[in-house]
Order: C-alpha cells, then sequence, then structure tokens
C-alpha cells in the first residue's frame, strides 16, 4: 500500500515542477518539495495521515522561506520584456513631433520609434525625451526634465 501512495506523492512532485516552469514567483515549487517530502515519508512507510501531514508541513514551511527571497530577486531584476524595455528610457528626437501632421520620430538605444507627445505639443529635432509609455506602435513622451532646465 505504501509503493501505491509514493508512486503517487512522487507524480504529484514532478507535475508541480513541471507546471513551475509555466509560472513566476516559484510557488509551485514549494508545493513540488512537499509532495516530494511525502513521497519520502511513504518510501520510509510512515502512515498515509503522517504522509498528508508532511506535505502540508514542508510546503507551508517552503512558501515561507520562497517568498522573501523571489520578492527581493522581483525588486531588483523588473522584467521588462518586449517593447516595454524602452519605458522610463531617454530617447533622441529626430524628426520633430508634431500632432497635428502626426509626424514624429524617436531613437531609443539604437532603435526608431513613431513617438507622439503627452500633451499634444510640437517638440522639436535633436530634444532629448523621455518615455512614458506605449499607444500602439507609438511612444508617448515628453522632454526631459533635464533638457527643459538646459533650455531655460
Amino acid at each position: 500500500m505504501s509503493t501505491i501512495w509514493m508512486w503517487g506523492w512522487l507524480a504529484m512532485a514532478i507535475i508541480f515542477m513541471i507546471a513551475e516552469l509555466f509560472t513566476t514567483g516559484f510557488f509551485l515549487l514549494a508545493f513540488g518539495i512537499g509532495a516530494g517530502a511525502a513521497a519520502i515519508a511513504a518510501y520510509l512507510g510512515v502512515d498515509p495521515f503522517l504522509q498528508v501531514l508532511i506535505f502540508i508541513l514542508v510546503s507551508g514551511f517552503t512558501v515561507l522561506m520562497i517568498r522573501p527571497i523571489t520578492k527581493r530577486l522581483n525588486e531588483r531584476n523588473p522584467n521588462f520584456v518586449g517593447s516595454d524595455r524602452v519605458l522610463g528610457k531617454r530617447a533622441l528626437v529626430l524628426t520633430e513631433i508634431n500632432p497635428a501632421l502626426g509626424a514624429g520620430m524617436v531613437r531609443v538605444d539604437a532603435e526608431e520609434w513613431r513617438a507622439v507627445s503627452e500633451d499634444g505639443r510640437v517638440i522639436a529635432k535633436d530634444t532629448i525625451v523621455e518615455v512614458l509609455r506605449i499607444d500602439g506602435t507609438r511612444l508617448v513622451v515628453r522632454p526631459s526634465l533635464t533638457q527643459r532646465i538646459e533650455d531655460e
């Protein structure tokens, strides 16, 4: 009977570990570790009630230990992927941003993007701007604070 429990816990551990690959935060990893501990208990012939208790206790302890670590990792390394990587960066206006004409191009790092101004104002060529958000395929920008100080 303990062999069935052992294989069941082992299967659950594997399922949790595989599911963790498709999630963030290492949350399911804790349950995979708990199921692994319960599988070891089943292998040693521990009563099924105690196996469930071991699963709950080890999973709970692991969640409590992993959560602060993942929180620190996520705070230090924001996960900007795709077009989000340009948010908050500074850009150079290549062609005047003119909402009336629907014109405007900026360069962020080595990429060129169409751009619109945040408040609908014209922004001159060679102005340094800050990327605020992405609206469709255009960056929404405003003149950089350092640029404003230099202009005054």
